[in-house]
């Protein structure tokens, strides 16, 4: 099974992109952030046409989630973040699809640090701790996908001394993350590329595409039994250089339909 999460900065404005990327790879789940749309502009129709269903979490012109399945039925589990029932941000959709649970999440940017802002984001990175843990407790498999706004180490951004007052690259941010991962949690790209500086981000100006000046801030974590069906994790870099395209790339990772047999003597 092959699932993906695919920052689309508008999705009505980048549908074609979707849709052209959907039907060129074909991935089984994928997890939808920034949609900048309100549940009832949300393109369902047109998602269904291309062979996939829907669950979403909209909210007009800001932050928004979903979670596509062309592998069968979608089992909403959860829609916003626990912790926080004054939360008006939609930026977190759980389901049950294909056999697995999957969160569909976008964590808040936090800029201007330090601010309001950046205090709700550390906030929210710790609503979602504590939601993680539940989820690791249960025994499931789980997915954690999404854009998490966070560069965890030095080799997740092109030039790391030029973002050191940058939210996405705060001490407090990075150590949050690394406590995600402590908790149990697989980091996919990490786990297949661990001395590669991959991006999943670039900015539009100053050609930085080009120059592969990225950040790599789209994740997608691994309870530990999916972990072990992990076969492979990428970026799909092609889409970022389309026209009318997002500035983030998808990324996407191969899951076994079971553990890979251990070797024995």
């Amino acid at each position: 099974m092959r699932v993906a999460t695919y920052n689309v900065n508008g999705v009505n404005g980048r549908l074609p992109v979707l849709l052209c990327w959907l039907a060129l790879r074909e991935p089984d789940v994928v997890c939808l952030q920034e949609l900048k749309s309100p549940d009832e502009r949300f393109p369902a129709r047109a998602l269904e046409q291309a062979g996939y269903r829907a669950v979403w979490h909209g909210q007009k012109a800001w932050n928004g989630v979903a979670i596509l399945s062309r592998v069968g039925e979608i089992h909403e589990t959860r829609r916003g973040l626990p912790g926080d029932p004054d939360d008006s941000h939609s930026r977190y959709l759980e389901a049950a699809v294909g056999g697995i649970i999957v969160g569909c999440l976008y964590l808040p940017n936090g800029n201007p640090r330090p601010g309001p802002k950046f205090d709700y984001k550390l906030r929210w990175f710790d609503r979602l701790l504590d939601h993680a843990e539940g989820l690791l407790g249960h025994g499931l498999p789980v997915a954690l996908v999404g854009d998490f706004n966070v560069m965890p180490t030095e080799l997740d951004v092109y030039a790391p001394e030029r973002w050191i007052g940058d939210a996405l690259f705060a001490p407090e941010v990075r150590a949050a993350y690394a406590r995600l991962l402590d908790q149990g949690w697989t980091d996919a790209i990490r786990a297949l590329h661990p001395g590669e500086r991959v991006y999943t981000f670039w900015k539009y100006w100053r050609n930085a595409f080009a120059r592969n000046s990225g950040l790599r801030i789209d994740h997608l974590l691994l309870s530990p039994d999916l972990a072990e069906r992990l076969v492979a994790a990428e970026v799909d870099r092609e889409p970022r250089g389309w026209d009318g395209t997002s500035d983030h790339a998808p990324v996407w990772i191969e899951l076994a339909d079971k553990p890979p047999r251990k070797r024995t003597r």
